[in-house]
């Protein structure tokens, strides 16, 4: 009986998300199908402990365990909140206490804390077997001081003057000069080597502000000359001020914006502050298919921002991801985000991932969020414009061939609407985040209302009334279940006689 009971119930769920729209992005998988998540191998999770050596939890600024075994056995947890592409903080040889990567002895070397090339070919076959990514990062700016080629008589061409002090990790580094024809040829033949041992499937360059702009538009086009599909990311380590231009004479994919970063954490740090100020800022920015996020490694966590002023863990994240996932660019993860992490200031950003905590709830939303952009390719394509504004309720519309759809998010702390007059009529609104339906009224207008602090995510379809047929099919599917059970119960009565 409860074999015949699972069938039935697994029929009935195939006739509901049958009339869900299942629409499959067009052309091969790019930059903007991905959903990006942010790893430092040393701070992430300890999968090999026989490897810890120099490894003390107690010290900010030495190793903590992390390594590649231990992201291998995240890769399921990361595919089930819709990751599609794991950026790793670089894995090249380091000095002593170079956690995070930064610190590169041996450009040709995995760091012996972090695993071997072994540990790298199977975490990059795993995640191709999920049908995720792998991105790499790659320092080209700096070397280790203590790197052999520093006190090399015949290279002191090779650097220039660090003119930065911050972060700290700069004060064991030295400064390529990445001018010199010499340096940019040792750094593209790096560059092939990891390209060529292994099959990781993108890089992204670190502090692409701090490169000289003719280094940058060389070495991407030689690299995707070698691999149109490669990947190219840069981060920023002081100003995205010349982002556009880098954008534009590069053949880098995106690189990450601050100032959008900063004006989200900003929005939804507290309520009421009006999410329209976000647009605001993106429709100004020149760089506007940026990796989007509101975290990283060097800050006050998003969590720890809202957290002070007393906002809701599930509540704001869902807002601040609504947004990310909806809007024009690449959604990017820091680890920990999704369960959530807490910390104060770079030290305690960078600490071990803590996965025995967490809210699956928040998870769930990551879940659900992460299906509704990769269902709809207008969430990832489509133009982009805000509609209208009501307080701290904005709504945005997106559009790509036959699809539009609506973006609402309130981060008011009361109820908001939005009339909106552009639809045609005789359509209808079908939310997906809240099940939410909006009709047209009697001025032929179509009302978009939220709750405070909520989001919605709509698509504009024909008024499709009362569905009969499908009310008709769910009644059926469901005598048909209660008759096999009263049908089984007899049976087994009869039987037991």
């Amino acid at each position: 009986m409860k074999k015949i009971a699972g069938v039935l119930l697994a029929i009935s769920i195939m006739a509901f998300t049958s009339f869900v729209p299942n629409v499959a992005a067009e052309g091969e998988r790019g930059l903007e199908d991905e959903i990006i998540y942010n790893i430092m191998i040393d701070r992430y999770n300890n999968g090999t402990p026989s490897n810890d050596s120099q490894v003390n939890l107690d010290d900010s600024q030495a190793y903590h365990g992390g390594d590649l075994q231990g992201i291998i056995a995240k890769l399921d947890d990361l595919q089930e909140i819709g990751v599609t592409t794991i950026s790793i903080s670089s894995l090249m040889e380091n000095g002593d206490e170079g956690f995070h990567g930064y610190w590169i002895e041996d450009f040709y070397q995995v760091e012996e804390h972090f695993g071997t090339i072994e540990d790298l070919h199977t975490l990059i076959e795993e995640a191709h077997n999920r049908d995720m990514k792998v991105v790499m990062e790659f320092v080209t700016n700096y070397v280790a001081a203590s790197h052999p080629i520093v006190d090399d008589s015949e290279k002191e061409d090779w650097f220039i003057d660090n003119e930065l002090v911050e972060p700290a990790w700069l004060e064991n580094t030295a400064r390529l000069n990445l001018e010199h024809p010499e340096v940019e040829a040792y750094l593209l033949d790096v560059a092939v080597y990891w390209m060529n041992e292994t099959a990781i499937d993108g890089f992204k360059l670190h502090a692409v502000d701090q490169a000289p702009l003719a280094f940058l538009e060389s070495f991407t086009e030689h690299v995707k000359e070698l691999n149109p599909e490669f990947y190219l990311l840069g981060d920023t380590l002081v100003t995205d001020a010349n982002s556009a231009e880098i954008i534009n004479d590069t053949a880098l994919d995106a690189i990450g914006s601050m100032r959008l970063k900063d004006a989200m954490v900003e929005v939804f740090a507290e309520p009421d502050n009006a999410v329209e100020s976000i647009y605001e800022v993106w429709q100004t920015a020149e760089n506007q298919l940026p990796l989007l996020y509101v975290d990283d490694f060097n800050s006050k966590r998003f969590t720890q921002e809202f957290s002070e002023n007393r906002r809701n863990t599930l509540t704001t994240w869902s807002l601040a991801l609504t947004y990310m996932y909806t809007t024009p660019g690449v959604p990017m993860l820091l680890q920990g985000s999704e369960l959530p992490m807490y910390g104060t200031n770079a030290e305690e950003s960078q600490r071990l991932v803590p996965f025995n905590s967490g809210e699956p709830d928040l998870k769930e939303f990551h879940n659900r969020i992460s299906a509704l952009r990769n269902q709809f390719p207008v969430l990832r394509y489509g133009d982009f414009e805000i509609v209208d504004t009501s307080g701290a309720l904005s709504v945005f519309k997106r559009t790509y061939n036959d699809e539009t759809m609506y973006i609402a998010i309130n981060n008011g702390s009361e109820s908001a609407y939005v009339d909106v007059s552009e639809i045609p009529s005789n359509m209808e609104l079908r939310g997906y985040l809240g099940d939410n339906l909006v009709r047209e009224n009697e001025n032929g207008e179509y009302r978009i209302g939220l709750a405070r602090e909520s989001a919605e995510v709509y698509m504009v379809q024909p008024n499709a009334g009362i569905n009969w047929l499908f009310i008709g099919f769910v009644v059926s599917v469901f005598v048909l279940f209660i008759g096999a059970i009263i049908y089984l119960s007899v049976k087994q009565k009869k039987q037991n006689m």
